[in-house]
């Protein structure tokens, strides 16, 4: 128990020392869901809300709502829908984000050793345009990146360890953004005028701690995340220019502790901040503080 105390500590403590975030345009969380559903049950419910704090003076309001159906031993599919309150300076902006669809099949285990795969789409509810008062706004207050994306992972487990590997693809972009700091009055935000993202990599190593009881469990895991090339916007004049600097790696560090009520009832703590960050990560996914709080039910 002493060890669970002092790893979940110094987690914490980390949390509030590191100061740009750890959110994602969701890679990182593509497989959560499946790793918590019951054997007993087909039908597994999860209900969150993330709280966090980004770049100059904005926060984030972000529940979502996702649906795992559990088919046979081999496949599940797991459907999720976000929704993100954005307030700062510039006014408060809240609209629906995403829409994600992932496929898991899972081979027979063999001697603790277990492999599975993943295969998803993200799909945008905005083009990443929304404004106030009819002015631009970054995409520090945008719902979404606008974009369609392409997941695909494999996951490896043995005994307590999982080791994931996926990529993120943008296939199609829709974003219509047309935010230009020169016309903004801030340079708080950098230009995101019909803004283009690149393709992301994460390699994810996690260890899962049981309490005798299995009332409660830790997960500590750290995240690897390549961002494969430097990100793109139009300038004032019409010309696409690279952002210098977002391209490259990203680490984070998360703990995840859960309370199970029963096989069907649980409550989960999610805390993660960065060890490693790329030098500009336009996309306004930025953190200085994520929590998560998720409670999940089967049937």
């Amino acid at each position: 128990m002493k060890k669970i105390f002092f790893i979940s500590a110094a987690f914490f403590i980390t949390a509030f020392a590191f100061g740009q975030g750890c959110s994602d345009a969701g890679i990182c969380s593509i497989g959560n869901g499946f790793q918590s559903t019951a054997k007993e049950f087909k039908n597994n419910v999860e209900i969150a809300a993330i709280f966090g704090a980004g770049e100059s003076d904005v926060s984030y309001f972000s529940p979502f709502v996702s649906y795992i159906r559990q088919f046979n031993e081999k496949f599940a599919l797991s459907t999720k829908v976000t929704f993100s309150s954005a307030s700062g300076s510039f006014g408060t902006r809240a609209a629906f984000g995403d829409a994600f669809l992932i496929g898991k099949y899972t081979f027979a285990e063999k001697k603790k050793k277990q492999w599975s795969t993943l295969l998803g789409w993200k799909f945008p509810f905005t083009s990443s345009n929304l404004k106030i008062n009819g002015y631009s706004l970054p995409l520090d207050y945008q719902s979404s990146l606008g974009t369609f994306d392409l997941f695909l992972g494999t996951n490896f487990k043995y005994s307590q360890w999982d080791f994931n590997v996926a990529v993120q693809i943008p296939v199609f972009n829709i974003n219509k953004n047309s935010y230009i700091k020169e016309y903004s009055g801030t340079n708080d935000f950098p230009t995101t005028n019909l803004f283009e993202r690149k393709s992301d990599v994460l390699f994810r190593t996690t260890y899962t701690l049981n309490t005798k009881n299995q009332k409660f469990s830790f997960k500590p895991n750290v995240l690897f995340i390549y961002h494969l090339g430097e990100d793109s916007f139009e300038n004032i004049y019409g010309i696409r220019e690279s952002y210098e600097g977002s391209k490259g790696l990203t680490i984070n560090g998360n703990l995840i502790s859960a309370y199970n009520f029963s096989k069907q009832k649980s409550v989960e703590l999610s805390i993660a901040a960065p060890f490693v960050v790329r030098d500009i990560r336009p996309d306004g996914l930025t953190r200085s503080f994520v929590l998560a709080l998720q409670y999940k039910f089967s049937f």
